[in-house]
C-alpha cells in the first residue's frame, strides 16, 4: 500500500514539475517584498502579520506553474509515446483523465488564490487581471507558441515577467522582472539548440529572438520612464547594487560554459543548463531582495535555492528506488 502511494505521488510530482515550483514563488516573493520595502524600511510592516497574503502568492504560483507543465504533457502525451515514453502519461502510470483532473485543479488552485489576494490588496483587480493573462499566455505556449521557435521562446520569458509582478503590478522595480524575462529567454534559447529540438533553431529564429528581448526590455524601460520617470526610489532607480547583477550574469555565464564542456552530449548540456537557469532565477530574486529590501529578505530567498534542487535529487533518487524495488518482468525470447 505505502509503496502504491509512494508511485502515485511521484507521479503527480514528475507530472507537475513540483522540484522547481519554488522558483516561481520566489519570483512572486521578491516582487512582493520590492513592493513593500518603504513599510519594510520605516519598520512599518511585519512580514508575519501578512502571512495571507504571503500563502495566497505562493499558491498562486504553485497553481500557475503546475497549471502548465500538467497541460503541457497533456497536450503532448501522443508525441512524448516516441520522444520520451518515461514521462508519466506516455507511460501509462497516470491515466489521461486524472491528469486532466490535476491539471484542471491546479488552474483553480491559482484563480482562487488570486481572486484572494485581490480582495486582500489594494488595487487588486490589476493583479487578478495579470494572473488571467498569465494563464493566457501558458495555454498559448502549451498549445501553439512551442511549434513557433522565436515566438514560443518569447513566450516563455514574458511568462516569467508577469508571473512576477502579479503580487506588485506597478512595477516597483522594473529592473527584475525584466531580468527574469530576458534570462529566461535566453536560456531557453541555447537549451533549445544544444538539445537539438524540432524545428530547428534557424538563424532567423535566433535573430528574431534577441530582437524580441531587445524591443521589449526597450518598450518596458522606455514606458515605464514616461510614466514615472527615474525618481530616487522609482522603478527604474539606478544603484551601484546592481553592480551584483551583472556579476551573477557574468557568473551564470561561465556557468553555462562548464556545463558545455563537462556535459557527455549536446542534449545532456541542453537539460543541464535549463536546470541550472531555473535555479539561477532564485538568486537573482535573493540578489534583489538583499539590495533593495535587505540582506536577511535576501538570504531568505535563497535559501529557496538548495531547497529547490534538493527536491530535484530528492525526486531522482525517489524514482531509482522505485524503479529498483519493481520485479524485474521477464519475456521469453522468439526464435
Amino acid at each position: 500500500m505505502l509503496e502504491w502511494l509512494s508511485e502515485r505521488l511521484l507521479t503527480v510530482l514528475q507530472l507537475t514539475r513540483m522540484a522547481l515550483v519554488f522558483t516561481a514563488i520566489s519570483n512572486s516573493l521578491c516582487a512582493f517584498l520590492l513592493a513593500n520595502r518603504g513599510a519594510i524600511a520605516a519598520r512599518d510592516m511585519a512580514l508575519w502579520t501578512h502571512w495571507p497574503a504571503l500563502a495566497a502568492i505562493a499558491l498562486m504560483s504553485l497553481g500557475l506553474y503546475g497549471f502548465g507543465m500538467s497541460l503541457n504533457d497533456i497536450i503532448d502525451h501522443r508525441r512524448d509515446r516516441q520522444l520520451a515514453a518515461h514521462r508519466p502519461l506516455p507511460s501509462g502510470r497516470i491515466q489521461l483523465g486524472t491528469a486532466h483532473g490535476i491539471c484542471m485543479a491546479l488552474g483553480l488552485l491559482a484563480l482562487a488564490a488570486g481572486s484572494y489576494y485581490a480582495w486582500l490588496a489594494p488595487a487588486g483587480w490589476r493583479s487578478f487581471v495579470l494572473l488571467v493573462w498569465t494563464g493566457f499566455l501558458i495555454v498559448f505556449y502549451d498549445f501553439a507558441g512551442k511549434y513557433l521557435v522565436a515566438t514560443g521562446l518569447l513566450t516563455l520569458g514574458l511568462i516569467r515577467f508577469f508571473h512576477a509582478v502579479i503580487p506588485a503590478p506597478q512595477l516597483p522595480v522594473l529592473w527584475h522582472p525584466l531580468l527574469l524575462f530576458t534570462h529566461v529567454t535566453l536560456v531557453s534559447a541555447v537549451a533549445y539548440a544544444w538539445e537539438q529540438k524540432r524545428p530547428a533553431l534557424t538563424r532567423l529564429h535566433r535573430s528574431g529572438v534577441a530582437a524580441g528581448v531587445i524591443g521589449i526590455d526597450a518598450v518596458a524601460i522606455a514606458a515605464v520612464w514616461y510614466r514615472a520617470g527615474t525618481a530616487p526610489h522609482g522603478p527604474l532607480a539606478p544603484r551601484p547594487e546592481l553592480l551584483l547583477l551583472a556579476a551573477l550574469a557574468a557568473a551564470f555565464i561561465f556557468a553555462a560554459w562548464v556545463i558545455w564542456r563537462r556535459a557527455d552530449s549536446a542534449r545532456q548540456a541542453g537539460q543541464r543548463l535549463m536546470l541550472c537557469g531555473l535555479l539561477w532565477l532564485i538568486a537573482y530574486d535573493a540578489a534583489f531582495a538583499g539590495v533593495y529590501v535587505g540582506w536577511k529578505y535576501g538570504l531568505a530567498l535563497f535559501l529557496l535555492l538548495p531547497v529547490s534542487y534538493l527536491l530535484v535529487l530528492t525526486m531522482r533518487w525517489w524514482a531509482r528506488l522505485i524503479l529498483i524495488s519493481k520485479e524485474p518482468a521477464f519475456r521469453r525470447l522468439e526464435r
